[in-house]
């Protein structure tokens, strides 16, 4: 991959296929090149976007090499972080492995949550009416043409004697299945 057609190839694609080579990397897509020039292209830009910036806050015409400087500077601080010393961590380790993990309590086995917590906990309500005092049979229109006008007068009173329906709210919890 690396001697293909060098020849009417720009001066830092070059650049890029010898900094491979010197990395000791021989075999690559010809692709890899063209994401590195994207990738130097693009950080360039930003670091003489932010020098320029820098340039123009000092009051100063022209870019120079100080204002390059703090823009690389600020760019490198705030994409990389360095870890921590390692004093530092371990004052840290040893001060958080002062305080004692929680005594297990949970028995052999799998530790679950407490049951209300879990999807076997009845989640759902089931709507019961109340059941009616009178046991009388429903009528239909038929048999009203037929009746007796004063005597579905007398009806109608003694229904709405009776006390009204509401419904009754009753939940049901899952019970485990004997073995």
């Amino acid at each position: 991959m690396a001697g293909e057609g060098e020849e009417d190839m720009p001066r830092d694609a070059k650049i890029v296929k010898s900094l491979l080579k010197s990395m000791g990397v021989e075999d690559y897509e010809p692709r890899v090149v063209h994401q590195f020039l994207e990738l130097w292209y693009r950080y360039v830009v930003e670091v003489l976007t932010d020098a320029q910036v820098y340039s123009e806050h000092a009051s100063k015409s022209t870019i120079d090499c100080d204002d390059v400087k703090l823009a690389i500077q600020s760019k490198v601080s705030f994409s990389f972080s360095q870890p921590p010393p390692r004093e530092v961590l371990l004052e840290l380790a040893a001060s958080r492995n002062k305080i004692p993990l929680p005594k297990s309590i949970a028995g052999p086995g799998i530790p679950l949550p407490p049951e209300q917590d879990t999807l076997l906990s009845p989640n759902y309500q089931l709507v019961i009416p109340k059941k009616s005092a009178s046991t009388e049979p429903e009528e239909t229109e038929d048999d009203e043409e037929m009746a007796d006008p004063a005597q579905s007068s007398s009806q109608e009173q003694q229904t709405s004697e009776l006390p009204s329906q509401t419904p009754q709210r009753v939940s049901f919890p899952l019970s485990r299945r004997p073995k």
